[in-house]
């Protein structure tokens, strides 16, 4: 079966609940929603039906497989810069589902004029920084102890970033 790319829409609320659900829960740890509060799901709805959200979903069959969300805001000294998250299945890992939804939400950045693009994660997800990485990001900041793990433990933030008028993504190796 074939894989579908296509945009998030408003009717996709339950299939995104869904999916998000299912992955591990380390994997939603630190979203900046909690996916087992419905209104939050529903915020977060709200915010891709007014553009606010820009998202992408990975379709096999009537199943969600992964997804990639593009965070904007129109504030004159930010509405050039995006925040990316990516969430792929954990059976659909290593298939370039996840490179293929972020080259969607860079040429949507692209076209709506965004210069650069940064995502944030602990400094535990080695596996969210390296796929970044390959995908051309760099590491910009580390903010010592500014996370708190499911353990309840300190853990650094890292915040990277991608300057989104490149006009390709590089190869990857898997």
């Amino acid at each position: 079966m074939s894989v579908i790319f296509r945009s998030l829409r408003a009717e996709d609320k339950e299939h995104f609940k869904s999916f998000l659900r299912s992955l591990p829960r380390k994997d939603n740890y630190y979203l900046r929603v909690d996916v087992h509060d419905d209104q939050a799901i529903n915020r977060w709805m709200n915010r891709v039906e007014s553009g606010e959200i820009i998202g992408v979903i990975a379709l096999e069959g009537s199943q969600m497989i992964g997804y990639c969300n593009l965070h904007t805001n129109n504030l004159p000294w930010a509405r050039h810069v995006g925040e990316i998250r990516i969430g792929v299945s954990a059976a659909y890992r290593g298939r370039g589902i996840g490179r293929a939804l972020a080259g969607e939400i860079f040429s949507i950045a692209r076209a709506r004029g965004l210069k650069k693009l940064w995502a944030r994660m602990a400094i535990s997800q080695d596996a969210a920084q390296k796929i970044l990485k390959k995908l051309g990001f760099r590491t910009e900041a580390l903010l010592s102890d500014f996370v708190r793990n499911d353990h309840d433990l300190t853990e650094s933030l890292v915040i990277m970033s991608y300057d989104s008028w490149q006009t390709s993504l590089p190869k990857i190796s898997h």
